[in-house]
């Protein structure tokens, strides 16, 4: 019998790794990504308080298309960073969440970035 990796699994053990050395504070908060295969979440957590500032995802109302594709990651991107000028957020710690940085990482990444966060 084969034994198949648990991908999940692997993922969680790289992002606690990472987690080890990011650190969200209220002048630099987090943000933080979860991918789903079939959407993709977005938060800005301050750590230090242990509070999500504010959060974006393709299951919000008003929505449009697929959650699972790179448009609809720009978009969650573009999304988050909108709610955090609201807040008066502008520099984050980008916490990949143990994904590689690639695909619809990295088009939530840009989009968050075109909506003017920094990191």
């Amino acid at each position: 019998m084969v034994n198949k990796a648990d991908m999940n699994k692997a993922r969680l053990r790289r992002h606690k790794r990472v987690r080890g050395k990011i650190f969200g504070t209220a002048e630099r908060p987090r943000l933080n990504v979860f991918r789903s295969s079939t959407n993709i979440y977005a938060q800005i957590i301050d750590d230090t308080a242990g509070h999500t500032l504010c959060a974006a995802s393709t299951l919000e109302k008003g929505f449009e298309g697929s959650g699972s594709n790179k448009e609809a990651a720009r978009k969650v991107g573009k999304k988050i960073a909108e709610k955090a000028a609201e807040k008066g957020i502008t520099n984050v710690v980008f916490d990949r969440g143990g994904y590689i940085f690639h695909g619809r990482v990295k088009e939530l990444a840009e989009g968050a970035r075109e909506g003017g966060l920094n990191f």
